[in-house]
């Protein structure tokens, strides 16, 4: 038993906010929430770590990243080309020419950025070659993850093949035998580089294997384009006439949606992953087709992710979760709307209710797995601290302030150090990856 002390803000039903309050973990799990005096006297033994100063939550949740082909070119590919010139001409010959090793030092560089940004659940957007070492890298650093693999059946492009050989790819990462932090999913490209049959085909063997969906759909107009022309209905209709859409599927980004669309998404609880740093870094037009507002409003399913480092860059979901909220505000030119309890529970237990994982994490609350982050408010930002310690996270903070980690009870961030994965070890390995990979993909 150890006692993790500070202002625990549970994200549990009632949203409570403890002073002085510490978690009792037991193990991988909480096994109580409550007055710090208390859980000290219940547990007399059990060391402590923090201070009554300290802000505890639960472990962020990052609903869409990728773990390759972006990192190791990370902050790279400039931010003034024509839309879809970034994919085509950079992010693809990068993935193309990965290597196993580049995919599992990129998974632990991005995961290792993650954790000591308070990020403990990652969900991997599904461009993975080797999805073995990328589990691998999770089980070193110590993140929970769920991990897809490539699933397009184009013409052209790197691991694009036949539908069956998809499915046949699709199956062999679910049969992965990995640690139980690790989990894994059905994953397709998405867009309009899917076929009817194979998007069908992942939908019935995630059903399956009752596992989750994922796939990018509409972060611009060039989807509902596209599927007018080849389908004559905008992308989620077509979905939805397919069978698609349900409360298994994640579809990410979903910026260019009509209303229609969003009342499909409402309905069959299918979920929607914003990540609304990348629209901003790509100039997707989220300022004028914010829907993720109205999907909020209506009861839509919606988690928050960071998507990659050429794309929103930093792997940070305090800084996700307050660009959200500014949006949604300035959007409806009403602050009303939207707040910073709103934005941290997307980050939360929302998210992790959107994602189908609220069941384990999400939120602080006996018999859930310990995912926790401690913010140290001794740090600049937080001097003062606030009456609301919410708002201020949200609004006055990132995760620079996060100084300890714990996944499933095991402690992976001490002192504001990753202590699972040794990242200056991997530097010069990285500079060398960056320079190969540029080389051998002629950028």
């Amino acid at each position: 038993m150890q006692l993790i002390r500070g202002t625990v803000v549970a994200m549990d039903t009632e949203r409570r906010i403890l002073d002085n309050a510490a978690i009792a973990v037991d193990g991988s799990t909480i096994a109580a929430v409550g007055p710090f005096e208390e859980l000290r006297h219940a547990h007399p033994g059990a060391p402590v770590s923090g201070r009554a100063s300290d802000l505890v939550l639960p472990g962020y949740i990052n609903g869409h990243q990728h773990l390759t082909g972006d990192r190791l070119i990370q902050s790279s590919i400039p931010d003034d080309l024509p839309p879809g010139e970034a994919i085509f001409s950079w992010v693809v010959p990068i993935h193309a020419v990965h290597t196993p090793d580049d995919d599992e030092l990129s998974a632990s560089l991005t995961l290792a950025e993650s954790l000591t940004n308070g990020i403990t659940t990652t969900f991997e957007a599904g461009t993975v070659a080797y999805p073995d070492r990328v589990a691998t890298a999770a089980e070193k650093t110590g993140a929970r993850l769920t991990v897809g693999t490539w699933g397009w059946d184009i013409d052209e492009g790197p691991y694009t093949a036949t539908t069956a050989e998809v499915l046949d790819r699709q199956r062999q990462n679910l049969d992965l035998t990995t640690g139980d932090r690790v989990s894994k999913w059905v994953s397709l490209v998405g867009h309009d580089l899917m076929s009817d049959e194979l998007v069908v085909g992942a939908a019935e063997l995630a059903q399956e294997r009752q596992t989750g969906l994922t796939f990018h759909l509409s972060p611009t107009a060039s989807d509902p384009e596209s599927y007018l022309v080849r389908t004559g209905k905008r992308p989620v209709v077509h979905l939805h006439e397919l069978g698609v859409l349900g409360p298994n599927l994640a579809i990410a980004h979903g910026v260019h949606l009509d209303n229609q669309e969003v009342e499909l998404l409402v309905e069959t609880q299918t979920a929607v992953v914003s990540c609304p740093w990348a629209y901003l870094r790509l100039g997707q037009g989220i300022s004028q087709e914010f829907r993720h507002r109205q999907l909020w409003q209506q009861g839509g399913r919606i988690a928050l992710g960071c998507d990659s480092e050429n794309a929103g860059d930093m792997v940070d979901g305090i800084r996700t979760a307050a660009l959200f909220a500014g949006l949604a505000k300035d959007q409806a030119i009403d602050p009303t709307v939207f707040n910073a309890q709103h934005a941290l529970e997307l980050l939360t237990i929302r998210g992790a209710e959107a994602l189908g994982v609220a069941d384990r994490i999400g939120s602080l609350e006996p018999g859930k797995e310990a995912d926790i982050v401690v913010h140290d408010r001794t740090h600049t930002e937080w001097i003062p601290p606030s009456s609301d310690p919410v708002l201020q996270l949200v609004w006055g903070s990132d995760g620079r302030s996060v100084r300890d980690v714990w996944v499933a009870g095991q402690q992976v961030v001490r002192d504001e150090v990753l202590v699972t994965f040794d990242v200056a070890a991997a530097t010069a390995e990285a500079k060398a990856a960056a320079v190969r990979l540029r080389r051998d993909a002629r950028i």
